[in-house]
């Protein structure tokens, strides 16, 4: 491109900006000349969530609900109105406000002491229930069943005891009501695996092999049972539908700090073992806890709870549950070494003192050489 002689290209682009800037301040004069309105966002009026009806667990903090937006212009403002019952009456307990903790910098299961894990997370106040900027429903773990009262014990849930909710979105463009959301929370589960408890009344649950069975009832089962072979029989011990040669309990103990976790070994004539017993288990980095108290009939830590704190994958998670091994060796017939495994995927979502019961019930495990 030739260019003219004495206008250089600095000059010719200078030009064109200062002309780009009177076009700008022309529309805008136009606009306040002539009152045109502001564009307005968008809003559908088909906005829909993939499900409406929620059954959260109180005592740990949940997240309901997707929202598909349908094009609309966000940041869209989302408030939950005309929370009532099934027969009209209204209710307020979802909203107590209570603290919950927040995250201030990132858990990563390397802290080494409980003071730095509670420098990481602040408490702040929260709804029990609300929803987020997101669209998101979140039932935090402040919840209680004394707070808010669950879902019936007998699993009969009469429409008058629902609690139902309608949902306005808006932004600039207008505002829109989605209606008829139900919440319907279970009671607290204090911990997981819970399939020794029923969930409608928190009671011992029935074997569901035998359920009409007084004398029988549902266990915890381990989540892993490798080379334990019987004292007596020198069989392998097993745990299924049929056998239950190791089951665990997840309970409160009392004496503790408020913030202990112990694990405990039974025998098949319900006394305590000798942690020693399991002499390849990693106590140090069994679970993140301090403060490590071995005895003749326990091993305790301090921890913070719940556990795990989060979903971040730390080498005392899969990511999701806390997990534990317990290990030890001896010798097989020819002199082999047999490295026997158990161990559990579990998570306790109430702070307080809790023990880990592993019991043999049927029969000891071997520790003696072949």
């Amino acid at each position: 491109m030739k260019i003219a002689k004495g206008y250089s290209t600095s000059t010719r682009r200078n030009g064109f900006f200062t002309w780009l800037v009177l076009l700008c301040m022309c529309l805008n004069s136009c606009k306040k000349l002539y009152n045109l309105p502001d564009e307005k966002e968008f809003l559908s009026v088909n906005l829909t969530y993939d499900s409406k009806s929620f059954y959260p667990i109180l005592g740990r903090t949940t997240l309901m609900g997707t929202i598909n937006t349908d094009h609309s212009t966000t940041p869209l403002h989302f408030e939950i109105i005309n929370p009532r019952y099934g027969d009209g009456r209204p209710y307020d307990d979802l909203f107590q406000v209570k603290p919950v903790y927040q995250w201030i910098s990132r858990y990563d299961g390397t802290e080494k002491s409980l003071a730095e894990i509670e420098a990481k997370r602040k408490l702040v106040n929260r709804p029990l229930f609300e929803v987020d900027s997101t669209g998101t429903f979140i039932l935090w773990n402040s919840s209680t069943n004394e707070l808010i009262e669950p879902r019936s014990k007998d699993s009969v849930d009469l429409v008058q005891n629902i609690r139902y909710f309608d949902l306005k979105v808006s932004n600039s463009g207008g505002s829109t009501i989605i209606k008829d959301f139900m919440v319907l929370p279970w009671r607290v589960q204090d911990y997981e695996p819970f399939s020794d408890k029923n969930p409608y009344d928190g009671e011992v649950a029935p074997d569901p092999a035998d359920p009409n069975n007084p004398k029988k009832k549902s266990y915890i089962w381990p989540s892993h049972m490798n080379d334990v072979y019987g004292e007596s029989s020198n069989q392998l011990l097993q745990t299924n539908d049929e056998f239950k040669d190791l089951v665990i309990y997840i309970r409160p103990f009392k004496g503790g700090n408020g913030h202990n976790l112990r694990f405990v070994f039974l025998d098949k004539d319900g006394n305590t073992m000798n942690p020693d017993n399991f002499n390849e288990t990693n106590w140090n980095e069994l679970v993140h806890g301090f403060n490590m108290k071995k005895t003749v009939s326990y091993v305790q830590y301090d921890v913070a709870y719940p556990i795990p704190l989060t979903n971040y994958l730390t080498k005392y998670t899969n990511g999701s549950s806390a997990q534990v091994d317990f290990a030890y060796s001896r010798k097989g017939f020819g002199g082999g070494l047999i490295t026997a495994h158990f161990g559990l995927d579990f998570k306790i979502f109430t702070k307080g003192d809790w023990e880990v019961v592993f019991h043999f019930q049927r029969e000891n495990p071997r520790f003696d050489n072949e």
